[in-house]
């Protein structure tokens, strides 16, 4: 099933051929009035569901290539949709997966990765997705020889996939108008790779990051920098602007995405929406494009949208 392609990258034929390329959505209620046009690419369209099986099917493409993985469990800290996509190609390939995450990710993420068939060891619930890090290497440390540490945080693979896929097709679907590239921070990796990609094409594309505002949040899968293990893969001077958006306007924002765009997101999309409209409304004529990096589905049995649906009217 894996093949050698310019004696350089490994692909998985069927499967390569399902990631990426998807749609690129104009939001044209959330641009109302603001005289710039608002794009955002629907990576719950991917197999697995997130923007993060692109990263995923590099890493285990090279980690093949390289003698890795095979004969080893695959393992690494994630806070769903990076672990849910090395679940899936888990069982595409045959190899077993091991993922370490907080406690309290949603029950859908959790459901997912047991469907595929990978196991979980939790992590402390209070110290969010550091704590899965630190957990994962200490289990790396004990048994080095069983695993294959696929290290999310600081692969460049992460990166490097998102240099060569996603970054261009947004500009091949914007046919090279794009002039602000906006995304939020967990890895980075998206961040990264497509806005080195941008700014080789076009280097006055305004490349803008997005954060929480303070170390404790409700953005599942998103870091504040600031106060976090840092991811190795990470450059801040990259970002030509680094937003920091409130927990409380994220979540205005999923359920405007919802109600008004007919969009059903999840809270890191609700984030890189809302720093999408603030770039727009003071960027009159720009061409804004965004990242959802997944969908609202896998959320929705958690007590934040209850909270959403009471209290967040838009």
């Amino acid at each position: 099933m894996i093949k050698t392609v310019n004696n350089a990258v490994l692909e998985i034929p069927a499967l390569a051929q399902s990631i990426g390329n998807t749609p690129l959505l104009p939001l044209h209620r959330l641009a109302e009035g603001s005289g710039s046009l608002i794009l955002a690419k629907a990576e719950w369209a991917n197999p697995s569901g997130s923007v993060k099986v692109r990263a995923a099917s590099r890493i285990v493409a090279e980690a093949f290539r390289d003698g890795l993985l095979p004969g080893r469990t695959l393992i690494d800290s994630t806070s769903g949709n990076t672990g849910i996509a090395y679940a899936f190609l888990g069982a595409a390939l045959r190899f077993p997966v091991e993922l370490v995450m907080p406690e309290n990710v949603s029950p859908e993420r959790k459901a997912m990765i047991r469907g595929y068939g990978a196991s979980m060891t939790y992590s402390s619930p209070y110290e969010g997705s550091d704590g899965a890090i630190l957990l994962c290497r200490e289990l790396v440390r004990k048994e080095p020889d069983r695993y294959f540490y696929a290290d999310q945080y600081g692969n460049p693979a992460n990166w490097r996939a998102h240099f060569e896929t996603t970054g261009p097709e947004i500009w091949r679907q914007t046919r090279g108008r794009v002039t602000h590239f906006v995304a939020s921070l967990g890895t980075s990796g998206t961040f990264m790779g497509t806005g080195r990609y941008l700014r080789e094409r076009n280097p006055a594309i305004r490349l803008v990051s997005v954060e929480p505002a303070a170390p404790i949040h409700g953005l599942e899968g998103m870091k504040h920098m600031e106060s976090a293990i840092v991811p190795p893969i990470y450059d801040p001077e990259l970002a030509d602007e680094r937003l920091k958006v409130e927990t409380e306007d994220a979540y205005r924002t999923v359920l405007r995405l919802a109600r008004e765009e007919a969009i059903l997101a999840g809270f890191s999309s609700g984030a890189a929406v809302w720093a999408a409209r603030e770039v727009a409304e003071r960027n009159p004529g720009a061409v804004v494009v965004t990242v959802l990096p997944d969908g609202g589905d896998r959320y929705l049995s958690t007590p934040v949208w209850e909270e959403i649906l009471a209290g967040h009217q838009p």
